[in-house]
């Protein structure tokens, strides 16, 4: 069972200790719905987001969950891979109060004034207002399950314990249950990822208890009035290719809301930068324009026909091809001796190993995989230089490379060499200098990125010619 905390926070020392405490203070009990629903109704009126650290859903996905948690309902989230669906559930856990009194040693979470399983109302009725009292934080109330074909009715509702068999109990008894995910989170939210993977005899199973509130485990016809939030997700390909959720159990959820990946460039690059790690070793400066190349190299791999649209362009694509830029980046600046690392594109050459895994080409094109990044790095930086360079005298800039005039660029030159191009090439200065911003002045790796990206755009409109091979490249003038 995954919770928010390996490690959660002490309970407050003013807390009730005894089940006559509680009642003096006058604790309430409520449903974990109503419980939500409270706490999501305060963020609302505060004006705070539901849910935090979720980029791009603002407009679409946040306004139907905060429909859904008004309601009382449960919820199944719908799409694709990396699109945020896990981290919606465990943030669930934000909206549950801090902290919730069970009796105490109870494996299920008994509410000290109704509880449900055998041990709570024993030792209810044996201590009565004396019954110690335990106090849980909400990062304890958040059970989740992978759902593999193999998940079996003992993972989730519970199975006889032989060891309490073994102590002398009998198997009538039903202190001798071991109990399951599901138990153990009575009064919180349990969470099932790619439900569809269920085999439908388990979610049957699991229909059974959510809905009649008994299970039989064993000969056990155990009466199990379970509160708990019941959430999910599913990949809409899931749905034909794997499994189905079985029409009962998805008659159940409330609401769908169907999750998406980032619409705009901007959303994208502000989920690379918030989710990526980059190393320490080095000051690292990305520029700008690099940061855009990467998210529309996904944005375009989302579009393409040579990539299997059914699975998805994960944004975890972003966020390790971003890594990967910066990695290769730094791999140079320690060779070169450089104080700053700062990505060019000759970089996104070293692109293909953190892509492969993250796409999934159509059949015709299998084989070709490194191709098809290729030319998605190539679209990207066409469309981010069209989009933020425009030459005062393209004639000039173009007219600088004379006959037998080339420039050699490449992953592992020092920055000093691009230098050395501007000072030959001074027409090459003021439009490398504007893309490379006004912090370029004493940065010669700032204005060596800025050139191989005039360099490769003015390839790429067709104004000058290239000769590649791997991360190095031969720029000249058109014949």
């Amino acid at each position: 069972m995954a919770s928010a905390s390996a490690h959660p926070p002490a309970p407050p020392h003013d807390l009730a200790h005894t089940l006559g405490e509680l009642r003096s203070a006058g604790w309430e009990t409520v449903p974990v719905s109503e419980e939500l629903r409270r706490n999501a109704s305060r963020r609302i009126s505060a004006g705070e987001p539901l849910i935090d650290g979720v980029l791009g859903f603002e407009d679409t996905v946040i306004p139907q969950l905060e429909n859904a948690i008004l309601a009382g309902h449960d919820i199944i989230l719908l799409g694709e891979r990396g699109q945020a669906k896990t981290r919606i559930l465990r943030s669930l856990i934000e909206l549950l109060d801090e902290w919730m009194p069970i009796v105490a040693g109870s494996e299920i979470n008994d509410d000290p004034y109704q509880p449900v399983s055998r041990y709570g109302r024993l030792k209810v009725a044996d201590e009565g207002d004396e019954s110690p009292i335990a106090w849980i934080h909400r990062s304890e109330r958040y059970g989740e399950k992978l759902a593999t074909p193999d998940t079996s009715i003992a993972d989730l509702i519970g199975e006889v314990d032989p060891i309490k068999v073994a102590e002398g109990r009998y198997l009538s008894d039903e202190l001798t249950l071991h109990y399951g995910l599901v138990p153990r989170v009575n009064r919180g939210i349990f969470a099932i990822n790619e439900l569809p993977d269920l085999s439908e005899r388990i979610q049957v199973g699991l229909l059974n208890v959510l809905e009649e509130r008994d299970v039989q485990i064993r000969g056990h016809r155990v009466r199990l009035p379970l509160d708990v939030m019941l959430v999910a997700t599913a990949n809409p390909e899931d749905y034909t290719n794997r499994g189905r959720i079985i029409t009962p159990l998805k008659d159940r959820f409330g609401a769908q809301v169907r999750t998406h990946y980032p619409e705009e460039t901007g959303t994208e690059i502000a989920i690379m930068l918030s989710e990526s790690v980059l190393p320490e070793q080095l000051p690292v400066i990305v520029p700008a324009y690099m940061q855009e190349v990467l998210a529309e190299m996904s944005q375009l791999a989302r579009r393409s026909p040579h990539l299997n649209q059914r699975s998805g362009v994960s944004v975890r694509l972003t966020i390790a091809n971003y890594e990967t830029l910066v990695a290769n980046a730094l791999r140079r600046a320690l060779r070169t001796g450089e104080a700053v690392v700062v990505p060019r594109v000759s970089d996104l050459s070293a692109l293909l190993p953190s892509t492969q895994g993250k796409i999934e080409v159509e059949a015709l094109e299998e084989g070709r995989e490194d191709e098809v990044v290729a030319q998605l790095a190539s679209a990207a930086v066409l469309s981010v230089f069209r989009r933020r360079v425009t030459l005062e005298d393209p004639g000039g800039v173009v007219g600088s490379f004379g006959e037998g005039s080339v420039v050699h660029t490449g992953d592992d030159l020092a920055s000093a060499d691009y230098l050395t191009v501007l000072a030959d090439m001074p027409a090459l200065e003021p439009p490398t200098r504007a893309l490379a911003g006004p912090e370029s002045g004493e940065s010669p790796a700032l204005m060596a990125a800025a050139l191989e990206f005039l360099l490769e755009g003015l390839h790429l409109t067709k104004r000058l010619n290239k000769d590649a091979s791997g991360a190095r490249a031969l720029y000249r003038r058109r014949r």
